[in-house]
């Protein structure tokens, strides 16, 4: 798939769901991708990217970002404590904000540097050993502290378990954003987009679909 039919079928998601077009941003995860496919949604107008790793990103995003005005990074992936610094200089938005250690680190550097990217809070919603995120009973609590430190906190955000239905998990993480008063939801990837947008989806994060499957194995 191109992303000009990515973008068709969040237009028709969104107007299937009664929202507004354009209310949901469109997330191309554009790790592990080989420079020219990327280059090539760039491009094609795109100018909201995801990455997982910060040494990739590091290594890549300056010399696109010269190149084409108006590029937005979010940090997608898990977030190691030593590369925060570098994360906060690069990045317009994180979304695996998942640890208390982690929440002060980033307030810490806010402090100092004045400004902070945007904060996603990254939700276990299915409880999940092997997968970073705050557990849903934690949640309040988690985000009324990162609120104290001053981080600007403007969404949640889940990846459903594997070889489950995500609406329940979507549902979830409304849920909580709604209490909380909470804006933004970070949901829904290449299979299960619109469903996402459908249960409030301001996020979606699409990556194969876009740019077609990854074939290289990336480090941190």
């Amino acid at each position: 798939m191109a992303l000009a039919e990515i973008t068709a079928r969040l237009r028709a998601a969104e107007k299937a769901a009664g929202r507004a077009e354009g209310s949901v941003t469109l997330i191309a995860v554009s790790k592990i991708q080989p420079s020219p496919r990327v280059e090539a949604v760039l491009d094609q107008g795109q100018r909201v990217f995801g990455e997982n790793y910060v040494q990739e990103a590091a290594f890549k995003w300056p010399t696109w970002r010269a190149k084409y005005a108006g590029v937005k990074l979010h940090m997608i992936g898990p977030l190691q404590s030593n590369k925060t610094k570098v994360a906060v200089d690069l990045f317009d938005a994180i979304h695996s904000v998942d640890r208390p250690s982690l929440a002060e680190r980033l307030a810490n550097l806010a402090n100092a540097r004045g400004a902070s990217p945007d904060i996603f809070i990254q939700i276990n919603t299915g409880e999940e050993p092997q997968k970073a995120g705050i557990l849903p009973q934690q949640a309040d609590d988690f985000i009324a502290a990162c609120r104290a430190m001053f981080l600007p906190v403007v969404g949640l955000m889940c990846i459903p378990p594997d070889e489950q239905d995500p609406v329940p998990h979507f549902k979830m993480l409304a849920q909580i954003a709604a209490r909380n008063g909470v804006e933004g939801l970070s949901m829904g990837m290449s299979s299960d987009f619109e469903l996402a947008v459908a249960h409030g989806a301001t996020h979606i994060r699409v990556g194969s679909a876009i740019f077609g499957a990854r074939n290289v194995v990336a480090r941190t």
